[in-house]
């Protein structure tokens, strides 16, 4: 290799811009109907005029804007923060429970409006929120592998932090905590289930005649073609949207389970409670930065499930706020909090207020932990894993077969049987390996010679670069981060560990002390150990079972989650919220236009531009 390029230099990351090329997007300025355009102005004149606004860029802006494509755009999300966390804490007072929650379907109690479209809980303060928190599995192996605990303690101790008399109630102005503290686990399944649902739908019969309708492609209503691509990484959805949107008929359209959950809270709350939305505030730990692109986006707020919503409400966030490992040991230390102290034992369980809904609180609050995934699933969410699992389970004598790709993020999956393939997928993490699966999946050009076939000219790489292969696959696992989202950028990194431990007083064994200006193999060492946090968190057959009921059907169990009892549990969703299924577990992806050396718009066309665009997209 050259003394120019080595393998050190090779990183995924792209740093984002020191200038924003977003031109600002506000109305012109009328001119006062008895202004002169003949009348000659002084400067001294000129100088005492009114000021303009000062020029803002909101990350909505920067969202809509296809001029930087980053892996982590932490300067563009810096609005979300555990400092915006503390503000909220401290400027409003935790509503507290239990209140009378009506058990009618959609319906209205003590004179209220249905559906939590006015203020006021029963009569209780109506300037106060509802906090409910939830935890990533990989944002607990981070912290466990710090601090060298279990990711059953490292759990502990974030709710200690978040809801425990010695958290964050203890130094706060209005002594506000988190009332619930959810496992995004919980509605990761539900995610797995309607994904191999989709996948199954997708490969049809009818669905692969379909054509779409010309500028249908990402709408909410539509099948996806196959291969499905996953969408819970948004730094890859945010890439795609501005750079491929070729690919976005091919984009999953389940939500998150970040985003799943978010939809979960507010609309079960608000419903129950006969609360707005406006007054329950979702605080999402994750693990990393662009989730919070994904709790800005405007498919993702009330207006996508509402019943009652119209155009002159505001759009509620479904996700109010994200921070990651980092910024929650950022939030601890904030309130002198030393997160290591806090007590790593789980809280009582008789002090727990009930979710509103006995059978949503026993799917969130379980008797027995749920585990995070084995080996084989990877460490961001087990989507691929799930659905090959579940075409195993339903072709009896089958196996899968394992091929690794080029380098160890890209993985080609087949379920077999004898010499039959009954599906192919693959998983591909890291932007390097996306950018060869979104230019094989690039349909070809038609060709500009009279007679000539389309595709046909040359490429390197042969027929593989050109497409063939990737097409085959009917499911493909993407996630931006190289290693999975126990890597993402929100992580605790290797180089931060020590000054982490020594500001928390953590004493390490000197084996386990990193190097002090860690390297690629040190980084990897690091995130082996973060993997390993993260999938030692597993449960025994009994608590499978537990969570199954010990009498599911042949083949309704995969991988301990019980098809039948999670549709029934979203039948039962939509049930109670008088919501539509589909508006409450799928979402939906634009293409973004780029401004990026186009000719100046007049100030008519800007206004034109403006009024089409508001409220749309990111």
């Amino acid at each position: 290799m050259s003394a120019i390029l080595s393998a050190d230099d090779l990183n995924d990351f792209i740093s984002p811009g020191v200038a924003c090329i977003k031109p600002i997007e506000t109305l012109p300025v009328q001119q006062a109907d008895n202004s002169d355009p003949y009348e000659v102005t002084t400067e001294e004149k000129a100088a005492a005029a009114e000021p303009p606004p000062p020029a803002s860029i909101s990350l909505t802006d920067c969202l809509a804007c296809s001029g930087c494509v980053t892996s982590a755009e932490a300067v563009l999300v810096s609005l979300q923060s555990h400092t915006e966390v503390l503000t909220t804490l401290d400027t409003y007072p935790s509503l507290r429970t239990p209140w009378l929650a009506h058990n009618g379907t959609n319906g209205a109690t003590n004179g209220h409006t249905s559906n939590g479209v006015t203020n006021g809980v029963n009569g209780h303060n109506a300037q106060g929120k509802l906090f409910v928190a939830s935890i990533s599995p990989q944002t607990r192996a981070s912290l466990a592998a710090v601090f060298n605990v279990s990711d059953v303690e490292a759990g502990n101790m974030i709710a200690q932090l978040l809801s425990g008399p010695s958290g964050l109630k203890s130094g706060g102005h209005q002594g506000s905590d988190f009332t619930w503290v959810i496992d995004t686990n919980a509605m990761r399944e539900a995610c797995l289930v309607a994904a191999a649902d989709e996948v199954t739908n997708a490969l049809s019969p009818e669905a692969l005649k379909a054509s779409p309708k010309p500028g249908s492609e990402g709408a909410i209503d539509t099948t996806p073609k196959a291969p499905i691509l996953t969408s819970a990484c948004p730094g890859w959805i945010c890439y795609a949207e501005k750079t491929h949107p070729y690919v976005l008929p091919h984009l999953s359209r389940l939500k998150s389970p970040q985003a799943l959950t978010g939809t979960l809270i507010k609309s079960v709350l608000s419903e129950r409670y006969n609360v707005p939305p406006s007054q329950i505030w979702h605080l999402a730990i994750m693990p990393c930065f662009d989730k919070k692109l994904e709790a800005s986006r405007g498919e993702l707020t009330s207006a996508a499930w509402l019943p009652s919503y119209d155009q002159s409400q505001d759009k509620i966030r479904d996700t109010d706020c994200v921070i990651t490992a980092r910024e929650l040991l950022h939030l601890a230390a904030a309130r002198g909090i030393n997160f290591a102290s806090l007590p790593r034992t789980p809280l009582s369980s008789a002090d727990r207020t009930p979710f509103p809904d006995s059978k949503i609180d026993a799917f969130l609050f379980p008797p027995s932990r749920r585990k995070n995934q084995s080996v084989a699933a990877g460490p961001s969410g087990g989507y691929l894993h799930h659905i090959l699992q579940t075409y195993q389970a339903q072709n009896p004598g089958s196996s899968i077969s394992v091929a690794r790709g080029r380098n160890a993020d890209v993985v080609e999956y087949s379920v077999v049987r004898g010499s039959e393939t009954i599906i192919k997928a693959a998983r591909f993490y890291g932007f390097r390996n996306i950018q060869n699966l979104v230019r094989r999946l690039k349909p070809a050009k038609a060709s500009r010679l009279p007679g000539g076939k389309t595709g046909v000219s040359r490429r390197p790489g042969g027929a593989t670069a050109a497409g063939e292969g990737v097409k085959d696959y009917a499911y493909v696992e993407v996630m931006a981060c190289p290693g999975g989202c126990t890597n993402g950028g929100g992580q605790v990194k290797v180089q931060e560990v020590e000054e982490v431990r020594v500001y928390e007083g953590v004493q390490e064994a000197n084996e386990d002390a990193p190097a002090p200006k860690p390297g690629p193999k040190e980084q990897k060492e690091w995130l082996a150990r973060v993997d390993e946090a993260y999938f030692s968190g597993s449960d025994s057959e009994d608590e499978a079972n537990a969570r199954t009921n010990g009498h599911s059907p042949e083949h309704d169990v995969v991988d301990g989650i019980s098809r039948s009892r999670m549709k029934d549990l979203m039948a039962h969703w939509a049930g109670i919220t008088g919501v539509d299924q589909q508006k409450l577990i799928y979402t939906s992806y634009i293409k973004v236009e780029s401004d990026v050396g186009k000719k100046k718009q007049s100030d008519m066309e800007r206004v034109a531009g403006l009024a089409v665009t508001a409220g749309g997209g990111w």
